[in-house]
């Protein structure tokens, strides 16, 4: 092991003399750090900890150490009352292990830590960027969404503060979405200049919470001018002189552009400093395999959250798996290295620090890195030497190098690499990969694979007939539809490339007779006239305040008494613009990153059960609330609830609630609304074009098997008279100024009584019989479905309620324009009523009023 001091010769000092940096600060900063050159346009030195277990081989007992005194500092900071409400977040890749290390300090605290690895089926909680890193996108991804939500605080633990950017940018988004009243911030080193000293202060009364910051040592590295340009004009030349000395090429990954290594020794071969590996080259080292008999259902680590019963777990079966260990590490080893694997820190860490107690040999670890430096044998320079092989755990990213430093050169006589059973493939075992490149360095190489924890839903663990293996993640936009892809996911399949459309009177024609069911062929697209467009605009101008109200009030009654953290589900596509805005709702109010989904239902077809049975494989049933904009007369309130308990009844999961939360519920027919007013929603005033350029849903059986999702189409020809983001943001930018009338709304809602009268339904009947039609289908209510009549139907006429008022303009305007003429009627428990001409045929009129007969 290489200190960061060594005989009088400070690891740091090769980089200080030739750049012109300076270390200053605590005397403890030298022997914590040393200094490397980073291959990186973006920063030109690294500071290298060696107390981390990164880099730099180090005993487990210091590194653990470390970690646990800087919780106990937490601990005390806090005291016992916040700290039990704590939650300590670690930063991907080199803090993993510390942030679990401070969580253990803290000790009653759970730890997340952010990754590099996307992994199917976890909902994604958060994300940021790290502007220096050679990696940049850190995913949150915690098995219980509600780990970041409360209001005790929150520990963010990075193995150094320097500029503070990432971690005040971190805290910037969380707050947005999760605020709090304090956070804590805790590093090895704090290493902020003095320019950047102020800004944590400036920045907590920016947020209005207090932000505190622990660190073991403090101190700042004095840059002179143009050091990024020298950095990266030193490392190019160290790199030419190995080209030049006929030093071999890195191994590259899966065929990407090969390197040179820049160590002074090819492929970080061993240095003078490893006397017997100097005096004999070794023959290729023997790889043993060890099963660890890991606990069944353990966390590999932070990645998905890990809670104290998790610590306390490990704990209990960490002397039983290092026994294992020992077993295949020769007994007259007497240096041994523990080697993890990039974000997997934590769990090596222990292991290495159970066998420190049970070896007679001395023990280090370290960690591999996707982190690329420039390696100089020197004793002033923190990385001698390093190991270059191909990515093995197929990375988001994509193909790569990745890097072993100070192991190469290290004297080990057995090296346990421990890795997840993500990354045990075959590039692991190629004559390139990690262990052929240990085994050239030491003469025994022991794998550990660890099983990469993939959380099960936390309701649905014994329900495994319930996962959709088969079914396909959500599309989302810009690919499927015009919202941002984080607005909705749509649970459909894509029959973009189907013709699908028929002339209106044709689709009519055959629905009516029974020859096709409305939901096996799409009407053709009705494109407003100027007109038209200018009405739109106009009564959105004049609704999105009504609409922001109704949409806050309806989200605050789900939250209140549905879940805290709802899954919505919108029936698109009318549903979807609402389940849109309920989400940004929550963000607005709550910080609540809501999931929300559009799914298909068909009127005597049912929902999509397929779709049911995704969600239920990846959210509790329970949080789901399906989403619509409007009820008109009930019967998709009725459809649902039947579907749903069809879907039971057939051995579909259960916790499903049928009731649909609407932001307009004129016919009383649901207790979840935002309001029971028929009034125009602007969202009803258009097809596809305010509704993310998506069809109606389509499901038919030559299109649609047994195991796929319902269809439907993206008009992306459209997108020029696309008015879907208009729609969302004219509302959305209302909140902040209907927010108190909402929670006044929401108190009298839910101490009034809500209970479904179907008043609707009654008065549909009684029209369904008066005007002769004697089908409730076609009698449409309220002013979306009226709406709906005239843009996807034919309609016969429109009844509306006397004395209606602009509420109807858009109505009047295309009724006129299609020649269907408008009754004034009173007593209308709706704004409007269409009606749709009954027993239609192409040469029906119904000039007298009444049924045409045929």
């Amino acid at each position: 092991m290489r200190n960061a001091v060594n005989n009088g010769v400070w690891s740091g000092s090769w980089v200080a003399e030739r750049l012109g940096l300076e270390l200053v600060g605590d005397d403890a900063l030298p022997e914590m750090l040393g200094l490397a050159l980073r291959r990186n346009p973006k920063r030109a030195h690294l500071l290298v900890s060696h107390v981390l277990g990164k880099h730099v081989p180090q005993s487990p007992a210091v590194v653990h150490g470390h970690g646990l005194a800087l919780g106990r500092r937490v601990r005390e900071l806090l005291g016992p009352d916040e700290a039990a409400k704590a939650v300590v977040l670690g930063y991907a890749e080199t803090a993993t292990g510390l942030g679990h290390c401070v969580a253990d300090g803290v000790g009653v605290a759970p730890y997340l830590h952010s990754t590099r690895r996307p992994v199917p089926g976890v909902a994604t909680a958060g994300g940021f960027e790290e502007s220096h890193s050679h990696a940049t996108s850190h995913l949150l991804l915690p098995k219980d969404p509600t780990l970041l939500v409360g209001d005790g605080p929150l520990v963010l633990v990075d193995d150094e503060f320097s500029t503070g950017n990432t971690v005040l940018n971190t805290i910037r988004d969380l707050h947005g979405r999760y605020p709090r009243d304090r956070y804590v911030v805790v590093a090895l080193v704090d290493m902020r200049s003095a320019a950047d000293a102020g800004r944590l202060d400036d920045f907590a009364r920016e947020i209005g919470a207090r932000v505190d910051l622990v660190a073991t040592a403090s101190g700042t590295v004095l840059l002179p001018e143009g050091v990024l340009e020298k950095g990266q004009e030193l490392v190019a030349r160290h790199e030419a002189e190995a080209a030049a000395n006929g030093e071999r090429s890195s191994p590259g990954a899966r065929g990407t552009a090969r390197q040179a290594t820049t160590d002074p020794h090819p492929d970080g071969a061993p240095g003078p400093d490893d006397d017997r590996a100097a005096r004999q080259p070794r023959s290729p080292g023997r790889l043993t395999r060890v099963d660890l008999h890991w606990p069944r259902g353990l966390p590999d680590g932070g990645r998905h959250g890990f809670t104290p019963e998790h610590r306390h777990r490990l704990q209990t079966a960490l002397p039983a798996m290092a026994a294992r260990l020992a077993e295949a590490i020769p007994d007259d080893a007497r240096s041994v290295l523990v080697l993890g694997f990039e974000e997997l820190m934590y769990t090596p860490l222990r292991l290495a620090r159970e066998l420190e107690e049970a070896l007679p040999a001395e023990v280090r670890y370290s960690t591999t890195t996707r982190s690329p430096v420039l390696a100089v044998d020197d004793p002033g320079y923190a990385i001698r030497s390093r190991i270059v092989f191909p990515a093995h755990d197929d990375p988001a990213d994509g193909a790569g190098e990745r890097y072993a430093y100070n192991v190469a050169g290290g004297g080990f006589d057995a090296v346990v690499a421990v890795v997840d059973s993500v990354a045990d493939t075959p590039l692991l075992h190629a004559p390139d990969g990690l262990l052929s490149r240990l085994a050239a360095h030491t003469p025994h190489v022991v794998l550990a694979v660890v099983p990469s924890y993939v959380p099960e839903p936390l309701y649905a663990a014994a329900l495994p007939e319930m996962r959709p293996h088969m079914l396909p993640e959500p599309l989302r936009g810009p690919a499927f539809s015009s919202y941002a892809p984080e607005e909705v996911g749509w649970l459909l399949q894509d029959l973009s490339d189907v013709t699908l459309e028929a002339p209106t009177e044709e689709r009519e024609e055959a629905i009516q007779s029974g020859g096709a069911h409305y939901a096996e062929s799409l009407p053709v697209e009705y494109q407003p006239s100027e007109q038209y467009q200018e009405l739109f605009h106009a009564a959105l101008q004049t609704s999105a305040a009504r609409i922001a109200q109704a949409v806050g009030v309806v989200t605050e009654t789900v939250i209140a008494e549905r879940s805290p953290r709802p899954v919505l589900v919108s029936l698109a596509r009318a549903g979807t613009p609402v389940g849109v805005l309920m989400r940004r709702w929550a963000q607005f109010r709550h910080g609540l990153e809501l999931p929300h989904y559009a799914v298909s239902i068909v009127r005597g077809r049912g929902i999509d059960a397929n779709a049911l049975r995704w969600l239920a494989a990846h959210h509790d049933p329970r949080d789901v609330v399906f989403v619509d904009g409007w009820t008109g007369k009930g019967a998709i309130t009725r459809e649902l609830a039947a579907a749903i308990e069809e879907f039971e009844a057939g051995g579909g999961a259960v916790g499903f609630d049928p009731e649909i939360a609407v932001l307009a519920d004129p016919g009383s027919c649901v207790r979840t609304y935002g309001t029971r007013d028929d009034f125009l929603i602007p969202s009803a005033c258009l097809n596809s074009t305010v509704s993310g350029l998506i069809s109606r849903t389509v499901l038919r059986a030559d299109l649609v098997g047994p195991d796929d999702f319902h269809g439907a189409k993206f008009y992306r020809e459209l997108a020029g008279a696309d008015v879907s983001a208009d729609f969302l943001d004219a509302v959305s930018a209302r909140f902040p100024e209907v927010a108190e009338a909402v929670g006044g709304a929401v108190k009298e809602l839910l101490a009034g009584d809500r209970t479904p009268s179907w008043e609707g339904w009654a008065a549909v009947e009684r029209i369904s019989e008066e005007y002769g039609i004697h089908d409730v289908n076609l009698v449409k209510p309220g002013v979306g479905e009226t709406t709906r009549v005239l843009l996807r139907r034919v309609p016969w006429k429109i009844l509306a309620r006397a004395g209606a008022g602009a509420d109807l303009d858009h109505v009047r305007l295309l009724a006129g324009q299609r020649g269907v003429p408008v009754e004034e009627v009173g007593g209308l428990p709706y704004t409007c009523v269409g009606l749709i001409h009954p027993q239609f045929t192409r040469g029906a009129t119904g000039a007298d009023g009444k049924a045409v007969t045929v």
